[in-house]
C-alpha cells in the first residue's frame, strides 16, 4: 500500500476527487495519508479533517530563503514516508530538493493540453481565457510528473474537453474540471500506486 501525500492552497476540489476515487475503490493499492497545505486557511484542510486525513501546514513566508523552504518541505515529506506526491492546486513553486528526492513521483494536474497553454504564469482562470482568446474547439486536461521544468515532465494521461458557444474562463473552467480533471487525476493516482507507469526519456508508457 503506497502512502499518498496530496499538497494543497486552495478549496481542495481535486482532492476531493481523489477522496471519492479511494472510497468508491477506483484508487487501489494506495491510501491519501496527508494532507499538506501551504494556506493554514484552505478549505482543503476541512476536506481533509472530515475524512480522518492527517494535516500538515507549511508556509514559504516562514523561511528566510527559498533553499530553507525547499529542504523542510523535502524533510516532511520524507518524514511522510509520501511514495506519491500529488499537487492538487498547490501554488507555492517546487524546489530542486523536493523534484530530485521524488523523481517520477510528484504527480500534477494542469487545465489544458499540454503543450498548449502551459508553462510560467499558466493557472488558474488565466489557462481558459488564454483558451478562449486563441479560439480553441476543444481544450481539456493533463496530469502528468513533475521535473524542473513547469509542466514540462513526462505526460501521463489528458482528455479533452470541447470549448463551447457562450463559454467564458469560469465556465470553462468548471467544465473541465468536471469532464476531466476530476477523473484523470485520480486514474493516474491509481496508475502510479499499481506500477502500471514506465518513464522513457521524458514520456510515460502504460503498462497493461
Amino acid at each position: 500500500m503506497k502512502n499518498i501525500v496530496v499538497l494543497v492552497s486552495g478549496g481542495g476540489t481535486n482532492l476531493q476527487a481523489l477522496i471519492d476515487a479511494q472510497k468508491s475503490g477506483k484508487i487501489t493499492c494506495g491510501k491519501i495519508t496527508c494532507v499538506i497545505s501551504s494556506n493554514p486557511k484552505a478549505y482543503a484542510l476541512t476536506r481533509a479533517a472530515e475524512n480522518g486525513i492527517p494535516t500538515e501546514i507549511i508556509r514559504r513566508k516562514d523561511y528566510a530563503a527559498f533553499e530553507e523552504y525547499d529542504a523542510a518541505l523535502t524533510a516532511l515529506l520524507q518524514e511522510k514516508q509520501a511514495d506519491l506526491v500529488v499537487l492538487a492546486g498547490f501554488m507555492t513553486i517546487l524546489g530542486g530538493q523536493v523534484i530530485s528526492n521524488f523523481r517520477n513521483r510528484i504527480i500534477n494536474i494542469h487545465p489544458a493540453l499540454i503543450p498548449s497553454f502551459c508553462g510560467e504564469g499558466y493557472y488558474g482562470l488565466r489557462v481558459h481565457e488564454e483558451a478562449l482568446k486563441k479560439g480553441v474547439k476543444v481544450t481539456g486536461a493533463t496530469a502528468h510528473f513533475v521535473n524542473e521544468v513547469c509542466d514540462g515532465g513526462p505526460i501521463i494521461i489528458q482528455r479533452a474537453v470541447e470549448v463551447e458557444n457562450g463559454d467564458t474562463p469560469e465556465i470553462l473552467q468548471r467544465r473541465v474540471m468536471e469532464q476531466a480533471e476530476w477523473h484523470i487525476l485520480p486514474e493516474a493516482v491509481n496508475l502510479f500506486c499499481n506500477d502500471k507507469i514506465k518513464v522513457i526519456d521524458n514520456k510515460t508508457e502504460i503498462l497493461d
